[in-house]
């Protein structure tokens, strides 16, 4: 059974750290590209980072870049976001999601549609 956990949200005040996993099993892990998403009350889901099946490649939503770092161990099935720096309007439920990479190994995706395993979600709110 295929299988993305979330763990490591939580509340947090302004100007905090939180950093997030996604530990996978059920899958090619090695062979999955991977991102981020997140999810505010009444909005949709929307991306927030990707990494690459073999970690070399990386893409930030504009208003995360600088302030969170997207990473995977394929040693441990597991992918990371680091969250610094935060703000009121980063709270939402995360989301990471995985999607098979037949070709490039570098190739990042940023589209919900192009996701095919989800994970459940970990609540994130940030505080002023």
């Amino acid at each position: 059974q295929v299988q993305l956990v979330e763990s490591g949200g939580g509340l947090v005040q302004a100007g905090g750290s939180l950093r997030l996993s996604c530990a996978a099993s059920g899958l090619t892990f090695s062979g999955n590209a991977m991102g981020w998403f997140r999810q505010a009350p009444g909005k949709e889901r929307a991306f927030v980072a990707a990494i690459s099946r073999s970690g070399t490649s990386t893409y930030y939503l504009d208003s995360v870049k600088g302030r969170f770092t997207i990473s995977r161990d394929n040693a441990k099935n597991t992918v990371y976001l680091q969250m610094n720096s935060l703000k009121p309007e980063d709270t939402a439920v995360y989301h990471c999601a995985a999607t098979v990479s037949r070709f490039f190994s570098n190739t990042v995706y940023t589209s919900v549609k192009e996701y095919t395993t989800w994970g459940q979600g970990t609540q994130v709110t940030v505080s002023s």
